[in-house]
């Protein structure tokens, strides 16, 4: 079972990432979305999001070949939603779009009826 708010050790996260504890501090420094909290003795404690970070970066990295810019890039991409509106007549668009999508959808359940 998955606890929310439990936090790992460093040893804990190498172990159940394969990545060892001198790699997880360098993807600390090289990829910002990996910051892991620190206790009051300055000890690091990563969140089942961080983990699931580590797990994305060492995906990218490993499997698929990308250098450490492009993993940056397509992490910041997957994180931060690239694609979402920035202005009020793209958000208009978007939402034009989604309603001709549910139109849609609604007439092909008609027609299947």
């Amino acid at each position: 079972m998955v606890h929310p708010n439990r936090r790992y050790a460093i040893s804990e996260v190498s172990e159940q990432t394969g990545v060892a504890i001198h790699v997880l501090r360098q993807w600390e420094a090289r990829f910002p979305q990996l910051k892991p909290k620190r206790d009051r003795a300055n000890r690091r404690y990563y969140t089942e999001a961080d983990i699931e970070i580590v797990r994305r970066i060492k995906q990218l990295l490993r499997h698929e070949n990308l250098r450490t810019a492009g993993a940056r890039k397509r992490l910041a991409q997957e994180l931060i939603g690239e694609g979402r509106p920035k202005t009020n007549s793209e958000i208009v668009d978007l939402i034009d779009r989604i309603e001709a999508e549910a139109r849609a959808i609604l007439d092909l359940l008609d027609d299947s009826r």
